[in-house]
């Protein structure tokens, strides 16, 4: 591989917030089944703090 190449492959993964670049990303999102059963367990957890907040404030 010439240093033109490995050049060119550093300058098209510029890291995000996250670590991973938007390439990365898309390519890792495209292995990932949807919906994501991280986010459903995520949202299902937050909905029900917000409920228990909202019944312990009712009361």
């Amino acid at each position: 591989m010439s240093s033109g190449q490995q050049e060119a492959i550093i300058a098209s993964h510029v890291r995000g917030l996250d670590g991973m670049c938007s390439g990365c990303r898309a390519w890792w999102a495209r292995l990932t089944p949807y919906p994501c059963w991280q986010v459903e367990w995520a949202t299902s957890r937050q909905a029900r703090a917000i409920t228990v907040r909202f019944l312990t404030d009712v009361r």
